[in-house]
């Protein structure tokens, strides 16, 4: 497969989490539909959670196995999966009290901040998944390749709707340039990372984007649970949870279904 097909094959990855995105501009819904929106959401990036440190840490553990036959990357992979997480996390800590200047007991971030701050761990997310089409392209291992695009084309669409499903709760529409911008920073980086994927792989760079977009999420996910208790009751927050964990766990295991 020529580097264009490759990189043809991870925009069409990418360019799916749109798919899901237009939620954001509906409105006129009662508190229960955009509460059970919430918890959704909040439930299908539970999900991605552990699926990103899934993914993040195996390399380490492999790393750790090799480590009694001589191998010394174990060291490496652990600190930069650590940096990276503390990384991802902190910074939108950091820098969301310094340019809100939010208070400990203060309201979550505004809608719009919330969507962007999902699209942009999405994103990092996104480039290693990226990363992986690239790897398995270039290796020749199309049919494998494009089993790749299709599940993570599954997955960006309800990626799109986890970036949306905070927009619905906002007094103000969002534009449509809004919600492009958005899902070019979630899922422009599949293209991205196919691209960069093609021509080499490096086991430590696909670690840390992944914590860091670990990190990222573990500050969304806070996130999203505080606007959660305000809107929903506590039996309406864990179905909407259990939902959205499944739904995101059904399109892993259809992923893994097809590539086996």
């Amino acid at each position: 497969m020529s580097h264009a097909a490759a990189a043809a094959l991870g925009a069409i990855a990418g360019a799916t989490i749109f798919i899901g995105l237009p939620v954001g501009r509906i409105r006129g819904l009662s508190r229960l539909v955009q509460g059970s929106l919430n918890a959704i959401a909040t439930g299908v990036l539970v999900f991605l959670l552990w699926d990103i440190l899934s993914h993040a840490s195996a390399p380490v553990e492999t790393a750790l196995a090799a480590l009694r036959r001589g191998d010394r990357s174990f060291a490496a992979l652990v600190a930069i999966f650590g940096a990276g997480l503390g990384l991802g996390l902190l910074l939108l800590v950091y820098f969301n009290g310094r340019v809100f200047g939010r208070a400990k007991q203060a309201p979550p971030a505004p809608p719009k901040t919330l969507a962007m701050m999902i699209a942009t761990g999405l994103g990092l997310h996104n480039l290693s998944e990226g990363l992986a089409i690239g790897q398995s392209a270039a290796t020749g291992a199309v049919a494998f390749a494009v089993v790749l695009v299709i599940g993570f084309a599954l997955h960006n669409i309800t990626e799109g709707f986890g970036i949306a499903a905070p927009l619905a709760l906002d007094t103000t529409m969002p534009s449509w340039g809004f919600l492009l911008t958005a899902g070019l920073i979630g899922g422009g980086p599949t293209f991205v990372g196919t691209v960069v994927g093609y021509a080499f792989t490096s086991p430590y760079i696909y670690v840390l984007f992944l914590a860091l977009a670990a990190g990222a999420l573990l500050y969304v996910i806070n996130e999203m649970f505080h606007i959660g208790r305000r809107v929903n009751s506590p039996a309406a927050m864990a179905w909407g949870l259990l939902f959205g964990f499944l739904l995101a766990y059904g399109t892993e295991l259809f992923l893994t279904y097809i590539a086996a």
